[in-house]
């Protein structure tokens, strides 16, 4: 796996996250684990989360709305739009961390996309941080290593048959 992260000055406010992972299954099969809520609520969210609410309308202006769960029990809420869905090549959505009172913690805009090799698929995340206020913040400061426990699961639920 390679993985960098860039940060733009912390004065802008801004993180951009790039993430590559090859996943040893053909582009058609990662690409549907990203847009079949049954199969993005087995791997989305850092080890020791679960997803009990994965809905997704994957098409422009479609919205997805997870509930990551970690083992406590506590709910985070993530809502957000799709921008661009070109199946089974590019995802384009915004994902929004939100409050218990539907205020936005955190905003991203993230690109994924999906490239066939030898039968394997190389993955590229690109996440941009738009907006973080109040915990958000900390969020932040865990991407990173939220995405890569993401993949890792990601990469797990691929070598299934």
């Amino acid at each position: 796996m390679n993985t960098t992260v860039k940060e733009a000055p912390a004065s802008a406010g801004i993180k951009e996250l790039t993430l590559k992972r090859t996943f040893d299954a053909p582009r058609h099969k990662v690409f549907k684990a990203w847009i079949e809520p049954a199969q993005m609520a087995q791997w989305f969210g850092p080890k020791g989360f679960d997803n009990p609410i994965c809905e997704l309308d994957v098409r422009p202006g479609g919205k997805l709305l997870i509930h990551m769960r970690d083992a406590n029990g506590a709910i985070y809420p993530c809502r957000g739009i799709f921008h661009e869905v070109v199946e089974p090549e590019r995802l384009v959505f915004t994902s929004m961390a939100i409050d218990d009172d539907g205020r936005i913690l955190i905003e991203a805009l993230n690109t994924v996309t999906f490239t066939e090799q030898a039968g394997k698929t190389v993955l590229t995340l690109h996440v941009r941080v738009v907006e973080a206020v109040g915990m958000g913040l900390e969020y932040i400061k865990g991407m990173d290593a939220g995405w890569s426990q993401s993949f890792d699961k990601l990469g797990a639920l691929m070598g299934k048959k």
